[in-house]
C-alpha cells in the first residue's frame, strides 16, 4: 500500500512525487513510456528558472533522479483505470497487474495530433516523426518537410534546418503563430521555404515514404512536395479516456480542476497539461504537480487523524 500513486512521470508527475516524499508519504510513479514527458523532445528549454539553457532530456533526468533520490518507486507500465474501494482505498490497474494507494494523482499528460489523412498511419515511425532531436540525423542532407506554424513547429524546422539539404513549413494559416524570432530564423535561412495557407491532403509512398501531397485552402489546388520525411507538430491532445469515470473532462477531453487538483472523487488529483489551463509549460506543470501533492497530504492526513 502507497500513501500516493502518480500516474505520468513528466514533470507534473516528477515534482508532485518530490513534494510527496518531502511530506514524508511513500510514492508509486507509473509511466508508460518515457520519464520527463513531451519535455524530453525540445533539444533548448530557456525559460526554465535556474538554467540559462538546459536540453529537455536533461531536466528529465534530473527530475526523475531528484525524485529517486528521495526515496521514490518507479514503474514501467500503463494504467487502464482506477477503482476505490469502500475505506476509500484506490485501487490503480496497469496492463501488468494492479497497485494500491491512499491517494492517486493523475499527470498523464498529453500526446501528439495526427493529420489523419491518407498514408498516415502506413508511415508513422517509418518516415514520419514528432521529435527533431530524436529522428533529425536520419535526415541529414535529406529533404524533409514540417507541419505546423506553432513554436514547436518552428523549432523542428530550425533544428533540422542544421543538417536537412531542404526544409519546408505547411502552415494551414496565412501566417507563422509561433514566436517571431523563430520566424525570422527561418525566412533568413537559404534552405527552408515556408508554405502558408496549405493543409496535408495526402502522405505519397508505396516501401517508403516519397513525399506529400498538400492542398491550398484558398481555392483547393494540390502541389506534391517530394520528400525524404515528414515531421508533425500541429499540437496536442489529452489522454484521460481511461479516467473519465473519476474525473470530470470538458469538450475537449481535458480534465476539469482547480489549480488544486481536486476532482470529483475524493482523493484523486489532476495534475499537468492533462487539466484544462490557459498555459502549459513545464513550470506551469510542476506547479500543478506542487499543489496536488500538497493537497493529497493533507486528505491523507485527515483521514488518519
Amino acid at each position: 500500500m502507497y500513501d500516493i500513486i502518480v500516474i505520468g512521470g513528466g514533470p507534473a508527475g516528477l515534482t508532485a512525487a518530490i513534494y510527496g516524499l518531502r511530506l514524508g508519504k511513500t510514492v508509486l510513479v507509473i509511466e508508460k513510456e518515457n520519464f520527463g514527458g513531451q519535455m524530453t523532445f525540445s533539444p533548448k528549454i530557456e525559460n526554465y528558472p535556474g538554467f540559462v539553457s538546459i536540453s529537455g532530456s536533461e531536466l528529465a533526468q534530473n527530475m526523475v533522479e531528484q525524485a529517486a533520490e528521495q526515496g521514490a518507486e518507479f514503474a514501467m507500465e500503463e494504467v487502464t483505470g482506477i477503482e476505490t474501494a469502500g475505506d476509500g482505498t484506490k485501487k490503480v490497474i496497469t496492463d501488468f497487474g494492479s497497485y494500491e494507494g491512499k491517494a492517486v494523482i493523475i499527470a498523464v499528460g498529453v500526446r501528439h495530433r495526427l493529420l489523419k489523412v491518407p498514408g498516415e498511419d502506413k508511415f508513422l515511425g517509418n518516415g514520419i516523426s514528432f521529435c527533431a532531436i530524436c529522428d533529425g540525423a536520419f535526415y541529414e542532407g535529406k529533404d524533409v518537410a514540417v507541419i505546423g506554424g506553432g513554436n514547436s513547429a518552428l523549432q523542428e524546422a530550425v533544428l533540422l534546418s542544421k543538417t536537412s539539404r531542404k526544409v519546408t513549413v505547411v502552415q494551414n494559416l496565412d501566417f507563422l503563430t509561433g514566436e517571431k524570432k523563430l520566424a525570422e530564423i527561418l525566412e533568413a535561412a537559404p534552405n527552408v521555404e515556408i508554405k502558408l495557407g496549405y493543409v496535408v491532403d495526402c502522405i505519397n509512398g508505396e516501401n517508403s515514404l516519397t513525399g506529400l501531397n498538400i492542398k491550398r485552402v484558398a481555392d483547393g489546388g494540390v502541389e506534391t512536395l517530394k520528400v525524404d520525411g515528414i515531421f508533425t507538430a500541429i499540437g496536442l491532445e489529452p489522454v484521460n479516456g481511461p479516467f473519465a469515470d473519476v474525473a470530470k473532462t470538458d469538450k475537449w477531453g481535458y480534465f476539469e480542476a482547480r489549480e488544486d487538483g481536486i476532482t470529483r472523487t475524493e482523493g484523486i488529483y489532476v495534475a499537468g497539461d492533462c487539466r484544462s489551463k490557459r498555459v502549459r509549460q513545464v513550470t506551469a506543470a510542476c506547479s500543478d504537480g506542487a499543489w496536488c501533492a500538497i493537497a493529497a497530504c493533507d486528505y491523507i492526513d485527515r483521514k488518519e487523524n
